[in-house]
């Protein structure tokens, strides 16, 4: 007991020593210790094309399955990042975000991909910053007849599905969840990197719908000012905000109806890139804040 002991002393004064020697007053220099002290950060993606390249770059990646969700649990850069494939639509991306926050405990989390453009002067390979991320999905009618018909255009009052007055029976509101102000300023760090397209700060809609009526495309552009729209960041922004995790979108257009910008799935990656980039400049500077 007493050899280890004395082993253990000479291995910390070394150390110190060591660190003294090395050290250079640099404040941008993150020391792998404080890397290891914080909580991974969680970057999501629906598909495989929206997050097995982000998986590949994990160093020691472990994979875990909860349920059919997947997430490959690593390091980048030096940093505690979890990659989860959420699945494609609002009440499975829900599901792997509440599963993802109880299980990982993350300091952030990231919801990226690809969508679909409702703004004419955005392009493919542009990607919008989720300045607020809102639900496209819930509507309340307007009263009809029977034989009166069905109108979308009439859907013009949204319902909140997270009222501040739960006993209201009529919670008509549009709730638009505000992106992270840290995160969107790590994102911002990010942005010279990225060379493909514009980067821009907008409205991102959620829904279970794959809308290709350019009215009504229109209407939600107009109305709920979206840049573009995809079915899971909403819901993850919703779920986020119940367990008080900070919360960012990150969406790029992978075709855009609106100005006849054509499918290119190379998006997929590129945004991954873009993500893992934002990532980094989140974590380092919680890093260099401990």
């Amino acid at each position: 007991m007493q050899v280890k002991y004395f082993i253990g002393i000479a291995s910390v004064c070394t150390a110190l020593f060591l660190g003294a020697c090395n050290g250079d007053g640099n404040s941008n220099s993150t020391q792998p210790q404080e890397q290891a002290k914080l909580q991974p950060i969680v970057i999501q993606g629906a598909l495989p094309v929206e997050s097995e390249k982000m998986a590949a770059q994990l160093d020691n990646a472990t994979v875990e399955m909860i349920g059919e969700w997947k997430f490959w649990k690593g390091t980048y850069k030096g940093y505690p990042v979890v990659i989860s494939k959420t699945r494609m639509g609002m009440s499975n991306s829900a599901a792997a975000t509440a599963l993802a926050i109880q299980h990982y405990k993350p300091i952030a989390i990231i919801n990226q991909g690809t969508a679909g453009g409702h703004d004419p002067d955005l392009h493919v390979f542009d990607i919008v910053l989720g300045k607020y991320t809102t639900n496209i999905g819930t509507f309340k009618t307007p009263n009809k007849p029977v034989g009166g018909g069905s109108n979308a255009l009439e859907w013009n009052e949204a319902f909140d599905v997270l009222p501040d007055d739960e006993s209201d029976p009529e919670p008509i509101a549009i709730r638009k969840f505000e992106g992270d102000k840290e995160l969107l300023l790590a994102a911002y760090k990010a942005k010279p990197n990225y060379t493909k397209g514009q980067v821009v700060e907008g409205t991102i809609g959620s829904a279970d719908t794959w809308n290709n009526e350019l009215d009504r495309i229109k209407q939600f552009h107009t109305v709920y000012g979206t840049s573009v729209e995809e079915m899971e960041a909403a819901s993850v922004a919703q779920i986020a905000h119940q367990f008080e995790v900070p919360f960012l979108g990150i969406r790029i257009l992978s075709n855009n109806i609106t100005n006849n910008g054509a499918y290119d799935p190379a998006t997929g990656e590129a945004c991954q890139e873009y993500a893992l980039d934002v990532a980094e400049q989140y974590m380092k500077a919680k890093a260099a804040a401990k």
